[in-house]
């Protein structure tokens, strides 16, 4: 498994396409509206069009998750659970599907019209639900990373550093340009 750090810059852009050769599978893109999910995104609908494959945007959701993402963390021992009796997820699944599309708008204009685009909205932690999706030969798993969030993944957990440590296909972390603005 290749796993490749870039910053958003269209140079280490067209280095990071070459890196990965022209995939065969599908460029699967975790999607969050924070700095570095948004040039996650652009990089990865680039890479999609420029390979001439299909681009895959995945927004996980779950009761509980942080809003830019991150994974829930169970209690151990002690702690209680939730009790639901119902929930009706098709709410959840509308809703995150909506932001994935305003995602795209923010990032790059909106969906693109030259690449076959398909959103998942699967329910469970994001760093999984990736890296189940992204299993297919040739699949390109493409994630956002921030720098300076440390103390926020040690409460939440780090999406792109499970993604490096279990997918079974290359992964592509990619952190936002200096100085942009969550």
């Amino acid at each position: 498994m290749t796993m490749t750090s870039q910053r958003e810059n269209p140079g280490e852009q067209a280095a990071a396409g070459q890196a990965f050769g022209q995939a065969a599978g599908r460029m699967v893109v975790g999607v969050d509206d924070s700095p570095g999910g948004l040039a996650a995104l652009r990089l990865a609908a680039r890479l999609a069009r420029t390979g001439g494959v299909p681009l895959v945007a995945v927004r996980a959701w779950s009761l509980g998750l942080p809003r830019h993402g991150g994974r829930r963390h169970r209690p151990r021992g002690r702690g209680h659970p939730h009790v639901i009796l119902y929930f009706d997820d098709a709410e959840e699944c509308r809703e995150s599907g909506e932001i994935v599309r305003k995602t795209f708008q923010a990032a790059i204009g909106g969906l693109p019209q030259d690449t076959a685009v398909s959103i998942e909205t699967p329910e469970g932690d994001p760093g999984p639900a990736l890296t189940q999706i992204a299993a297919a030969e040739g699949d390109i798993l493409v994630v956002g990373r921030e720098r300076g969030e440390a103390m926020r993944h040690l409460v939440h957990g780090s999406v792109s550093e499970y993604c490096s440590q279990h997918a079974r296909c290359p992964v592509l972390l990619v952190q936002p340009a200096a100085g942009t603005q969550p």
